[in-house]
C-alpha cells in the first residue's frame, strides 16, 4: 500500500507520510519518557538551564581541540543554529590561553545563491557567523590557521577531500530543523524513482557533500529563525555536509533547546533513534545506524504535545 501524501507538501517526503501509530506514539512521551531513551550508542542528555546547556556544547569544541596535535591533528564539525556556544567557544580559549593551532573546524553548510556559495559578505553567510561569533575572536596567537578552516563551497572537491586528509573528526555537532534534518539533509522530494517510497537508508547514506534543494519548510523556518519571517529573503538552496562525512566523524552530538524545532519534532526522531527506525522521510532517524549518537535538551524548552489553542 502507497505510502501517504505529505501534509505539507506532496511534492516532497516528509514526517507527515509516516505511520499514524508511530506518529501518536512519539507525541505521547513525556520528557521523563524521553531521557528513557538512551541506549548503547545512542545516548539522551538533559540540561536544566540554558548556560549549562550551551556551555555543554561549547566544551565540545575544547575537548576536541584539546586532543590536537601537530602529528595527529583533530577537529570539530559545527553547526548554525544553534549559534549561541560560539562566543563562548573562544572566551574559554582565551581565558585558558589554549593553543589550537593544529585543530581544525569544518562549517557544516552553506547556502547556495546565484550559482555558488553564498558569500561572506552576505548577511545570512553561515561561513561570516562562524567568523564573527567564534573564531575572529580567539587571540590570534592561539587560532588555527585558515588552512585548518573547511567551509563548505559549490566545488564542493576541497572540503570533501579535508574529510580524508588524516584529520580525526571527535565530534559533528548539530541542531535539529522542523523537517528533522542535520545540517541540510532534507527529505527528497517524491518524484522520479522516489515517487512511492523514499530512498532507502543505504541508499540515502552514500550522499556526499553536496547542492541541496531545500524542503519547503526548510526555508519557512529559516525565514522565521534568521530572517525575521521574510521567507522572500531566505535561498532555496543550499550546499550541505552528506551522511558520507557524518559517519566519518566519531561521534553525532545533537542540540536541541526548543528554538528550532518543535514538541513534537524534540521527541520523534529521539523515538525512532532509539527504536532503531530509519527512514529517509525522517532524515534524523537515520542516525539511529550511527554508532555514537547523543541528543542534548534543555529540558524546559521540550514544551508539550498536548493541543491547547491560541
Amino acid at each position: 500500500m502507497p505510502r501517504k501524501l505529505s501534509s505539507i507538501s506532496p511534492d516532497w517526503w516528509d514526517y507527515t507520510t509516516l505511520d499514524a501509530d508511530l506518529i501518536a506514539a512519539a507525541a505521547r512521551l513525556a520528557p521523563r519518557d524521553l531521557e528513557r531513551l538512551s541506549r548503547p550508542g545512542f545516548k539522551v542528555v538533559m540540561y536544566d538551564t540554558l548556560a549549562d546547556f550551551y556551555l555543554a556544547e561549547a566544551l565540545e569544541y575544547i575537548t576536541a581541540w584539546r586532543q590536537s596535535t601537530a602529528d595527529n591533528p583533530v577537529g570539530i564539525c559545527g553547526p548554525i543554529g544553534p549559534t549561541e556556544q560560539l562566543p563562548l567557544v573562544a572566551r574559554i580559549v582565551n581565558a585558558l590561553g589554549l593553543d589550537i593551532r593544529s585543530g581544525h573546524f569544518w562549517g557544516m553548510d552553506e547556502w547556495f545563491l546565484d550559482g555558488r556559495e553564498m558569500p561572506v559578505t552576505h548577511p545570512l553567510s553561515f561561513e561570516r557567523a562562524d567568523r564573527e561569533l567564534c573564531l575572529d575572536r580567539i587571540d590570534k596567537k592561539l587560532r588555527m590557521s585558515d588552512d585548518n578552516l573547511h567551509f563548505p563551497k559549490a566545488d564542493t572537491a576541497a572540503y570533501r577531500q579535508s574529510w580524508d586528509a588524516g584529520i580525526r573528526c571527535a565530534v559533528m555537532q548539530g541542531g535539529q530543523g522542523d523537517v528533522k534534518h542535520w545540517a541540510f539533509n532534507d527529505p527528497p522530494q517524491r518524484t522520479g524513482k522516489y515517487k512511492d517510497s523514499p530512498p532507502t537508508p543505504a541508499e540515502y547514506l552514500k550522499l556526499t557533500t553536496r547542492v541541496v534543494k531545500l524542503h519547503p519548510l526548510t526555508v519557512a523556518q529559516n525565514a522565521r529563525t534568521s530572517g525575521g519571517g521574510n521567507i522572500a529573503l531566505v535561498p532555496t538552496m543550499a550546499i550541505s555536509v552528506g551522511p558520507a562525512e557524518t559517519w566519518k566523524a566519531e561521534k553525532v552530538s545533537i542540540w536541541q533547546a526548543g528554538q528550532h524545532d518543535n514538541p513534537f519534532g524534540q521527541r520523534l526522531t529521539a523515538y525512532m533513534i532509539s527504536k532503531r527506525m530509519a527512514d529517509a522521510a525522517v532524515p534524523m532517524s537515520l542516525l539511529a545506524l550511527h554508532p555514537n549518537v547523543q541528543f542534548n535538551y534543555y529540558r524546559g524548552g521540550l514544551g508539550s504535545c498536548a493541543v491547547e489553542m491560541h
